[in-house]
C-alpha cells in the first residue's frame, strides 16, 4: 500500500475525429469524478497548437472546475512563465485563491508549451527562448506580486515544475515545493531530487523540501488492456522522438495498427518501464516503489488514454487498490 496522497494531471487529450469542445466537456466531468474519488488535487497543463492536446488556459479551467467542485485542490501544472507577464499570473491566481480559499495551486514551469516555433514566438510576442536568469526573475517577480501587489489575503500554493537539475536548483534556491516531471524525463528524477534536497533554503512558502512526482499511469483490469489503452500515446511519443509535435491522438485501434521502428520500440519500452502501466496489482507495486525510491511526498498521475470512461476507470482502479490517506 502507498502512504502518500495521490493527485491528477489533466492534459486534455483531443481524440481523433472529435472536437476540442468535446475534450473541454470531458474536463468538467473529470474534475467532478476525481473529487468524488477523493484525489487530493487536479492540475491543468498549458499546451498550444497541438492536434493532440487542447489549448485550454490552465487559469480558465481552474476557475471553471473550482466553481463546480467543493473540496479538491485545483491549479496549474503548470502555467509557463515565459508566456505570461508575472503580474498577470499573480492577479489571476491571487483572485482565484481569494474566491476559493485553501484550494488553489500555482504551478509554474518554463517550457514554451508548443513544438511550433512560430507559435512560441507569438506567445512571447516575438521574443526568443528565455534565459536562466530571465526565468528566475519571472518566477521571483510572480511571487513578489502575489504578496506585495495583489495582496488579496489568501494566497495560492506555489510550486515550481521541473524536469531537470537546473529547475530543481531554482526550486531549492527560492524555497519552493517541487513538482518533478518524471513522466517526461524519468532519467533525471533522482539526481535532480538529490540536488533539490541538498541545497534547499527554507522560505515563507515552504519550510522543508517538499516533492511531488508526476508519473504516467494507465491501470486496467489486465496487462493487455492497459497496453491497448496506452497505445495512442505511444504513437504520439514516437512522433516526439522524431521532433514532431503535430501527431494527432489516434484511437486504440489505429494505434494497434501503427508500425514502430526498432529504435522507437526500444525507447518506448524503456520509458514505459519507469512509469506505471498494467493491472491494478502491478500498478500498485510500481507506484509504491516509485514513492519509496524518490521519497516523494505526493504522487500525481497523468493518464493519457483515448476515452474519458477508460481514463476514469484507471483512476478508480488505482483508488480501489491503493490506500490513499485523507488530506489534513
Amino acid at each position: 500500500m502507498i502512504n502518500v496522497p495521490l493527485s491528477a494531471l489533466e492534459v486534455a487529450m483531443v481524440q481523433t475525429g472529435a472536437r476540442a469542445t468535446d475534450a473541454l466537456r470531458d474536463t468538467t466531468e473529470f474534475a467532478r469524478r476525481l473529487e468524488d474519488l477523493g484525489y487530493l488535487r487536479l492540475w491543468y497543463a498549458e499546451h498550444h497548437h497541438s492536434p493532440a492536446i487542447g489549448a485550454f488556459p490552465p487559469v480558465v479551467l481552474t476557475a471553471h472546475a473550482a466553481a463546480l467542485t467543493s473540496s479538491i485542490r485545483l491549479g496549474s501544472g503548470g502555467v509557463l512563465a515565459p508566456n505570461h507577464a508575472p503580474i498577470m499570473l499573480a492577479e489571476q491566481f491571487g483572485t482565484l485563491a481569494a474566491l476559493h480559499t485553501g484550494r488553489i495551486d500555482l504551478g509554474i514551469g518554463r517550457g514554451p508549451g508548443t513544438f511550433d516555433e512560430s507559435t512560441a514566438r507569438a506567445l512571447r510576442r516575438g521574443a526568443g527562448p528565455t534565459s536562466d536568469d530571465e526565468y528566475r526573475n519571472d518566477v521571483s517577480a510572480t511571487l513578489h506580486f502575489l504578496v506585495d501587489e495583489v495582496a488579496l489575503g489568501p494566497l495560492p500554493e506555489p510550486w515550481l515544475l521541473s524536469s531537470s537539475t537546473a529547475g530543481a536548483a531554482l526550486a531549492a534556491e527560492l524555497g519552493l515545493p517541487i513538482a518533478f516531471a518524471h513522466h517526461i524525463r524519468p532519467d533525471n528524477t533522482l539526481s535532480a531530487l538529490h540536488h533539490y534536497r541538498e541545497h534547499f533554503s527554507p522560505s515563507r512558502w515552504c519550510e522543508r523540501p517538499r516533492v511531488l512526482i508526476c508519473v504516467e499511469t494507465v491501470c486496467a483490469e489486465t496487462q493487455e488492456e492497459a497496453a491497448r489503452l496506452g497505445g495512442p500515446m505511444e504513437v504520439v511519443k514516437a512522433g516526439l522522438l522524431k521532433g514532431r509535435g503535430d501527431i494527432p491522438f489516434p484511437t486504440p485501434e489505429e494505434a494497434a495498427a501503427h508500425s514502430f521502428t526498432a529504435e522507437e520500440t526500444q525507447a518506448l519500452a524503456s520509458f514505459r518501464a519507469q512509469q506505471a502501466y498494467g493491472a491494478p496489482e502491478i500498478v500498485a507495486k510500481q507506484l509504491t516503489n516509485l514513492a519509496d525510491v524518490t521519497g516523494a511526498d505526493e504522487l500525481m498521475l497523468v493518464t493519457p488514454v483515448y476515452a474519458l470512461a477508460d481514463r476514469l476507470r484507471s483512476y478508480e482502479l488505482v483508488k480501489q487498490h491503493i490506500m490513499m490517506p485523507t488530506a489534513s
